[in-house]
């Protein structure tokens, strides 16, 4: 049986928060907006293994800020190791921002002034971590001055004295090394005999080098690209990987010939340029998951060759390298589009393979309501700002239940229930959001015809849940005014990286309609639209649920799954239609709503009854429906 305590691969060195100019094509100067998002060459290869099925881990320093924290749980949600991220009190995580000006200009600037990653010392290296791990990867930047030096070279003797390889990535910015100034981010190389005396003492000690030409021309001393790798291989025996951008890769496990053609060569694949950044963290990702499992030279170029290739044709850094799932589909299906960011099918395994861990079971509260609390007031004779008070209330209730546990969640909407969103997320809490305008059809959305720029608002962790009565029989306007609709909501979603929950009512129960749903659900597949969850009304039977199953696995394997809909049954007729959908693996949950909170809203908005009697009305019945959700689900596993 393998250890669960040993890593394949510790990187070592910088980590950064990487924030990209979005608007393609204009200068720096010009940036609207930026993406965020994990950055670093030791943090991306980390993230990258992890990605790729390795176990991987990371030692470096962040900030005891906002910024430190985000990398530690981006990190720790991409399967990373983190025990040795230390938090250093004194100084800030490095910031870097970036853009893309066009297919050969990315310009960049560093915020590294005493950042957290470059006070590294050797008392972070501890030897019993190192020595966990089957190869260590060390990388340029860490050796351009004394303490992180130092810091990487512990590492690196613990490495070797454990039995584990030690693998070089040159990474190679004058600027990082005071080559250059600020504004020179961007250039990749400048001939420094310094810098080459500290390359050279160190190659001996590798047993893998990997660097573009212009990085070994650095680590070689020469700029003749063979002259320099011939002199590598005078200081030791490593395998030399030479990165050719399009023209794929040259391996060299022995002497060096005479081109860079008679090496072990991996062909590059002919794909759209549009961003060059990272691609080479995703390269030395793919050749380690080959040369990791002992994979001949040939294949670890190839996977190599293919990571960076996604890279290149996308915008980001880290969250463009590829899954192994990922990988494994392109390498099998090859499609014909050269711009990968635009192939749909490739975008849709890297979204569904890449975004945040949820549990496996959700059982929500429903209270994203606005007309029915609406007319609740009224009748109450209540302020509107009320409705958003009980709302939190619900908040509350749903936490009391959960107590702490994951599977919990709660639907809101941002008309009344903004307060409620904040603290939903305090709790930690899986939060689906209203979007639909209530009660209209064909579908429109809550906040006009910017959806994609409203959705930038949102917090990521927020699911955009759409409500939409669609029927197979409607008139064909009405249909096509739907479709249209909701390829505007899923592009929005895609666009904007979030999760959508899609609530399908077809008011199917009434004889020759039974089984519209799975009709449905195959429709909105057939227009290219995967909801990351479905919300769906309760199947009559269990052949209507197996349809139902059908329908979403034949088109998507990824789908999160199914949550039934209470639908305003009452409470003990739900419990029969719980204890049926339970028998469909597919189906993960509820979401419940007027059985849970109409009773509690009614008198609390009357003023008949107070907050805590509110909270305990909706927390028992609440709390009733998830044992009843739980003890279904284990009567299958029994």
């Amino acid at each position: 049986m393998a250890d669960p305590t040993r890593l394949d691969v510790i990187a070592i060195g910088r980590s950064s928060v990487d924030l990209y100019g979005q608007q393609i094509g204009g200068r720096l100067e010009d940036m609207a907006t930026f993406a965020k998002s994990v950055g670093g060459c030791p943090a991306n290869i980390a993230i990258g293994c992890a990605r790729l099925g390795l176990r991987s881990a990371l030692i470096t320093r962040v900030g005891d800020e906002h910024m430190g924290r985000f990398v530690r749980e981006q990190l720790d949600r991409e399967g990373v190791d983190t025990k040795a991220v230390v938090t250093d009190p004194d100084r800030l995580t490095a910031l870097v921002i970036l853009g893309v000006r066009d297919d050969s200009t990315f310009p960049l600037i560093f915020y590294r002034n005493d950042c957290a990653d470059m006070a590294l010392c050797e008392d972070d290296i501890d030897v019993d971590f190192v020595s966990r791990a089957g190869a260590l990867v060390v990388t340029g930047t860490h050796f351009s001055s004394p303490q992180v030096a130092a810091a990487s070279r512990k590492a690196m003797r613990l490495a070797r004295a454990s039995g584990a390889k030690v693998v070089f990535d040159v990474d190679y910015r004058p600027n990082l090394w005071g080559l250059l100034g600020h504004d020179a981010g961007e250039e990749r190389y400048i001939a420094s005999s310094t810098v080459t005396a500290h390359l050279q003492d160190i190659i001996g000690d590798c047993d893998l080098i990997v660097g573009t030409e212009e990085e070994l021309h650095i680590a070689g001393g020469s700029e003749d690209t063979i002259e320099a790798i011939r002199r590598i291989r005078e200081l030791g025996n490593a395998v030399i990987v030479c990165k050719r951008g399009p023209m794929g890769c040259s391996a060299f496990p022995s002497a060096i010939p005479d081109r860079l053609d008679d090496g072990v060569v991996g062909p590059g694949y002919p794909v759209e340029v549009y961003n060059v950044l990272g691609a080479g963290d995703a390269f030395i990702s793919g050749f380690l998951r080959g040369w990791l499992r002992d994979e001949p030279l040939e294949t670890c170029c190839s996977w190599a060759n293919a990571c960076g290739a996604f890279v290149v044709s996308r915008l980001l850094c880290s969250p463009e390298i590829p899954t192994w799932t990922e990988l494994q589909e392109f390498l099998k299906k090859r499609h014909g589009e050269t711009a990968l960011r635009k192939d749909a099918f490739l975008n849709h395994v890297h979204w569904a393979t890449t975004r945040r861990p949820r549990p496996n079971t959700l059982m929500a509260l429903a209270v994203g309501h606005r007309r029915q609390f609406e007319d609740l007031a009224r009748a109450a004779d209540a302020a509107p700002e009320r409705i958003g008070a009980f709302k939190r209330l619900a908040v509350r209730a749903v936490s009391r239940v959960a107590d702490g546990e994951p599977g919990f969640g709660i639907l809101l909407d941002g008309r009344y229930g903004t307060r409620a969103l904040h603290e939903a997320a305090g709790h930690g809490l899986w939060i689906g959001r209203s979007v639909e305008r209530p009660g209209v059809r064909p579908l429109e959305f809550e906040d006009g015809v910017d959806l994609g720029g409203h959705l930038t608002e949102w917090p990521v962790v927020q699911t955009v849940a759409c409500l939409c009565h669609y029927r197979l029989d409607d008139p064909e306007p009405l249909r096509e005014a739907q479709d249209a609709a909701l390829l505007r909501l899923y592009d929005a979603c895609r666009t904007v990286g979030r999760e959508l929950m899609l609530e399908i009512v077809t008011k199917q129960h009434s004889g020759r309609n039974r089984g519209m749903a799975a009709r449905v659900i195959s429709h909105i597949y057939d227009l290219g639209i995967k909801p990351d969850w479905w919300k769906l009304e309760a199947q009559p039977d269990a052949r209507a649920w197996s349809a139902v199953e059908s329908a979403i696995l034949d088109n998507d394997a990824f789908c999160r799954g199914i949550i039934v809909l209470g639908g305003g049954a009452e409470e003990e007729r739900f419990v029969g239609v719980l204890t049926l959908a339970a028998k469909t693996q597919l189906v993960r949950g509820f979401a419940i709503g007027r059985m849970i909170f109409l009773q509690a809203a009614r008198l609390w908005l009357a003023g008949e009854i107070d907050d805590e009697m509110a909270v305990d009305d909706m927390a028992g019945r609440f709390g009733r429906l998830a044992r009843v959700w739980r003890e279904a689900r284990a009567m299958l596993s029994a």
